[in-house]
């Protein structure tokens, strides 16, 4: 997929709901799950690839684990209720293996919980590829980070987005 493919329809329409909810939609919130989605999947894959399958335990272009992430936005205080919320509006099983089988297939659905994981950091949205990769490690905590990759997916989401 590229990237202003899956900004138009998955980010954006994920962004308009939450915006419904009170988390307002901004070129910050945009750019950042962009390039999240670009360092976790290369815009490639809906499924963690393990060795030459996509077979992995992690779904959608943002890599989301039934146990981590998935987990994370559906009890942390501040997301938990708008994304279980979301889960009755979209007909999600509002479990972390509901949600994660969603994940799979429904874009927006997986932007929708990747917004939201990020929403649960304590400051405000990096504006910086330097402080956009703390927060990333912050919220993704990815097993085997890549930061040689993080400043071109930002790039690329800067662009895409129109982000300043």
């Amino acid at each position: 997929m590229s990237p202003i493919r899956l900004l138009n329809l998955a980010i954006l329409p994920a962004l308009a709901e939450l915006s419904r909810c009170g988390i307002p939609d901004t070129m910050d919130a945009r750019r950042f799950m962009l390039a999240i989605a670009l360092q976790e999947s290369g815009l490639a894959h809906r499924r963690q690839v393990v060795g030459d399958t996509e077979s992995g335990p992690a779904a959608s272009f943002w890599q989301f684990e039934q146990g981590g992430g998935c987990k994370g936005v559906l009890n942390h205080y501040l997301v938990a209720s708008t994304m279980r919320n979301l889960c009755v509006d979209f007909n999600i099983e509002a479990t972390p293996a509901g949600l994660w089988e969603a994940m799979r297939y429904h874009d927006i659905v997986a932007a929708i919980a990747a917004r939201l994981l990020l929403y649960t950091l304590p400051s405000k949205l990096a504006t910086t590829a330097a402080d956009g990769w703390a927060q990333y490690t912050a919220a993704w905590r990815p097993g085997r980070p890549h930061p040689d990759k993080w400043q071109s997916c930002w790039d690329v989401a800067t662009l895409t987005t129109g982000a300043k």
